[in-house]
């Protein structure tokens, strides 16, 4: 990856730097003053700041740099060539250095009055602080990659995973519960009726019903049992070392919570929301996607709702070429 430095100082400054310029993967923009640092900032961000101290407004436009970018700013080096008059103390050097990297930049680098011993070894300095401001920006990477998945995995009502996790999670629990040798089963439920909720109080009322459902799923299932909002009033639960009866009979537990406690969507309105779900296990000839076994609970959803909803339709005894096994009030 390559990496952008801006070095912000005279070209004479630039050229006490020789071994910046060897480096194949660094790209490198010079301006000489703050104001046109500035405008360069203004339109793309480098990785990496020089900044030449002697340069009028130095520390102030290092401040101004890390107040770009909420996600991500330039790692800024300061590179200190001003003369002072208690230049060797041990104590101004320590101050200065701490007071600079508190407040003004990430590195500070005495660059005064080097002889070509202590340039070459400065030299080396300077790119090692290159090297962790070029780790800062990977971790920044990083981290926003991490927080734009989150995003893009997460259901914003419910706050649930959504759709597109569990087409990545359920692969993944397959393989797992094979190579384990291990059961698996997968819940699909529905808000009964959810349309007559949104024509009847409205759609407020419904994306509150669906909040206070998904609390309630939540509540009710352990760490290693996954939670899905699937989309509009469709859930998924996959079920992990969970075989065909034991998923029956979570999914008979969850119905009954839902259905015998009251919605109170506020002090004037409370409702009585039920549910219906569809149970499947999978089976050594299924897809390792999940396709099949995602179907098998549609189809028993859809038998529970034929059924007069409210209920657990499985299909334990369908796979056994016999009738399916409903559970009902």
């Amino acid at each position: 990856m390559n990496t952008s430095i801006l070095i912000v100082g005279t070209y004479e400054f630039l050229n006490e730097l020789p071994q910046i310029h060897e480096q194949a993967d660094f790209s490198l923009e010079i301006v000489t003053s703050v104001d046109e640092a500035r405008s360069y900032l203004r339109r793309s961000l480098p990785d990496i700041l020089l900044v030449q101290a002697s340069i009028h407004n130095s520390e102030k436009f290092c401040q101004w740099s890390k107040e770009q970018s909420a996600l991500n700013s330039p790692y800024c080096i300061l590179l200190e060539d001003r003369p002072q008059c208690d230049r060797h103390s041990c104590t101004w050097d320590v101050e200065q250095t701490a007071a600079i990297i508190e407040d003004v930049a990430d590195a500070y680098i005495d660059f005064c009055w080097l002889d070509n011993e202590k340039l070459k070894a400065t030299n080396r300095l300077i790119l090692a602080h290159i090297q962790v401001g070029r780790r800062n920006q990977y971790q920044e990477l990083i981290d926003k990659n991490n927080t734009l998945s989150a995003i893009a995995l997460a259901d914003p009502l419910t706050q649930l995973n959504n759709r597109r996790a569990m087409e990545r999670d359920l692969p993944a629990q397959i393989l797992a519960s094979r190579s384990n040798k291990k059961p698996l089963s997968l819940l699909m439920l529905d808000v009964d009726c959810f349309k007559t909720i949104n024509d009847t109080y409205g759609h407020l009322v419904g994306d509150r019903v669906l909040q206070l459902l998904s609390s309630r799923l939540k509540h009710n299932l352990r760490s290693q049992e996954l939670l899905f909002r699937y989309g509009g009033e469709e859930f998924v639960i996959i079920l992990n070392n969970i075989d065909c009866q034991q998923g029956l009979f979570i999914a008979e537990r969850l119905r009954r919570q839902v259905g015998e406690q009251i919605f109170t969507l506020d002090s004037a309105l409370s409702l009585t929301v039920t549910i219906s779900i569809g149970a499947a296990c999978l089976q050594s000839l299924d897809d390792r996607g999940g396709i099949a076994l995602l179907t098998r609970a549609d189809n028993c959803l859809l038998s529970a709702k034929v059924a007069g909803r409210n209920c657990v339709i499985g299909c334990t005894e369908q796979l056994c070429a016999t009738k399916q096994l409903a559970i009902a009030l």
